[in-house]
């Protein structure tokens, strides 16, 4: 006798190929058959006539992870699950919450305390990854987790926070450090080479560190050096380079591009602005083929990076908004040092103003080690007026969320940049922020990602960070359901099962997630069933916190976990996925 019958269902498995009609049992945590099975008996019998059948959704780059040091970290992941995600890979953009070591612990705790907002003494209960995992595994899980080593975390632990090329002998500390992750399971590593620490390593200090991943057929994600237009050439061969020179499969994470014109930046920004303000006219202004020209390239790039040899892939969120923190716009030897010193730097008025000068003249050259040349300096590329505050830690800023720096600097009548530094100060450095070039997700600024979003080698990710505080991207609440109810539905810009599969299949293949992404016999029970038509989601960047519609299941391991849109109570049904231990799903 099965656990669960699913009869009657439209099922589009993950692979690409269209739809078919079948029953689908599960036994255990194991798809267990698939077929005509009307003579059955199961436990549980589902009538799925008229429904939609499919893989659940794997998000091959989200910051989850850095929710699971919470109390209620099950509460605040239940939007991933509520979208239809049953498997995330965290650990990407050089950040996590391990490895630690006990050397260098005041540059760790600055780090985490600034990216997750938690209190690094009470918070940690762990050292290296193994023993994150096992803390992890032993309170439970809600959907799937995999986890990559982050470069960020590595290079503190060998070396503290500071901006210079690491020696030799700390090299051969992040390696030790990412074997013992890599032989606990994880599934590769990850690095962030726009923010500090990691836009200090060079290339060869990544290569060095990669190679042993080659052995484990571990994978690189990188958040890459630069998505600035005139560099972005250069930070793609880079991650091109590793790949070829390592032996590994290299792979760019949540793919974008900032416009940098040189001396006339300031005029091309009006005019950007002015279109992305005035999108319906734009879009009947600028014909079509120039907007897509941008993405077109970058496609074209990753294209001739995979000719020369390197096994590289791509994904990219369906929105036009980024977000981090806010120290990440300041230059990085402004962030050299623990948090007290990075706090004293923006207190002190000649500092600032060195601080403000150079985000105000800097320029993306390659390879951003100068100065004022890193490559994140969103505020020279985009303005003042580009960035919004997402999350503070005190009670008494609250109200702030939600609203541009401009806006505030007006009302109080300061620079944009005292702002800034004045709540850095209040927040003890630990603001989180949006940055946009217009209000979110404007039609004429989303029209140049479409080449991306249609293409089918390109994955769909949420960058998922998930707080419980702030004002969350509402990515984390209708990434999937937006990209299919979108660009499938309302703008017939691609298929159902390619969508799917570019959701599903493709990110557990790319990512060497076994088992998983597809209906297949023998496959684990991770699976979707949907009202597709219906399936959407009213989040947007204002209102985000609005739960999606059309799921009538979500199954995870075999184990319903959500029910006619409601997550049941009590569930924890998700494992964590060891890469060099997946094993096959046991009944």
């Amino acid at each position: 006798m099965f656990d669960l019958i699913i009869s009657n269902a439209s099922v589009i498995d993950g692979s690409g190929r269209e739809a078919y009609r079948a029953d689908i049992a599960v036994k255990g945590r194991t798809i267990a058959a698939i077929g005509d099975l009307k003579d059955s008996r199961a436990e549980r019998r589902v009538d799925a006539a008229g429904k939609t059948l499919c893989p659940g959704f794997i998000d091959v780059h989200s910051h989850a992870d850095l929710t699971l040091f919470r109390e209620d970290y099950a509460a605040t992941l239940s939007p991933l699950l509520r979208q239809g995600i049953t498997t995330f890979v965290g650990g990407h953009c050089g950040m996590g919450l391990s490895p630690l070591t006990r050397e260098n612990r005041e540059g760790l705790k600055t780090y985490l305390e600034v990216f997750a907002q938690m209190d690094f003494e009470r918070d940690i209960h762990w050292e290296g990854l193994p023993s994150f995992m096992d803390f992890v595994s032993t309170r439970g899980l809600p959907v799937n987790m995999a986890l990559l080593v982050p470069h960020g975390l590595l290079r503190i632990c060998a070396s503290g926070l500071n901006n210079r090329l690491l020696d030799r002998h700390e090299i051969q500390t992040m390696q030790s450090l990412l074997m013992e992750g890599m032989q606990a399971g994880a599934f590769g590593l990850s690095s962030g080479l726009q923010y500090a620490p990691g836009l200090n390593a060079d290339t060869e200090e990544l290569i060095e560190l990669a190679r042993p991943l080659a052995g484990f057929g571990g994978i690189h994600a990188s958040h890459i050096r630069s998505y600035t237009s005139s560099t972005l050439p250069q930070a793609i061969g880079e991650i091109g380079e590793i790949s070829r020179r390592a032996g590994i499969h290299g792979h760019i994470a949540h793919i974008f591009s900032i416009p940098w014109v040189g001396p006339f930046q300031n005029l091309a920004l009006k005019g950007l602005k002015w279109l992305a303000n005035h999108a319906e006219t734009a879009m009947r202004l600028v014909p079509r083929p120039l907007i897509d020209m941008e993405m077109k390239r970058i496609l074209s790039l990753l294209e001739k990076e995979r000719q020369s040899g390197a096994e590289l892939t791509m994904d990219i969120m369906p929105t036009t908004v980024g977000f981090t923190h806010l120290l990440a716009f300041f230059p990085p030897w402004a962030l050299v040092g623990g948090q007290a010193e990075v706090i004293r730097k923006v207190r002190d008025k000649t500092i600032r103003a060195a601080i403000r000068r150079d985000i105000e003249t800097g320029k993306p050259t390659w390879p951003h080690r100068g100065r004022n040349t890193w490559s994140l300096n969103v505020i020279r590329q985009m303005g003042w007026d580009a960035v919004t505050i997402m999350a503070v830690h005190s009670e008494k800023n609250k109200a702030l969320e939600g609203r541009r720096f401009t806006e505030i600097a007006d009302e109080r009548g300061m620079h944009p940049f005292d702002v800034m530094c004045d709540l850095l100060l209040e927040e003890d450095g630990r603001v989180l922020v949006f940055e946009s070039m217009s209000e979110p997700d404007d039609a004429f600024t989303e029209a140049y990602t479409f080449p991306a979003l249609l293409d089918k080698r390109v994955m769909i990710t949420t960058d998922t960070i998930l707080l419980g505080m702030g004002k969350p991207s509402y990515l984390f609440y209708g990434c999937y359901p937006k990209f299919i109810g979108r660009y499938v539905y309302e703008k017939g810009l691609l298929d159902l099962p390619t969508a799917i599969h570019r959701c599903t299949g493709l990110p557990a293949k790319e990512f060497g997630i076994d088992n998983r992404g597809l209906i297949k016999e023998g496959y684990f029970a991770d699976m979707l069933l949907m009202d597709a038509p219906n399936f959407r989601t009213k989040a947007v960047f204002r209102d985000p916190e609005q739960f999606p519609q059309g799921l009538d299941l979500v199954i995870v391991n075999g184990r319903v976990a959500l029910e006619n849109d409601t997550p049941l109570p009590g569930i924890l049904p998700g494992r964590l996925i060891r890469k060099q231990n997946q094993g096959a799903p046991q009944v």
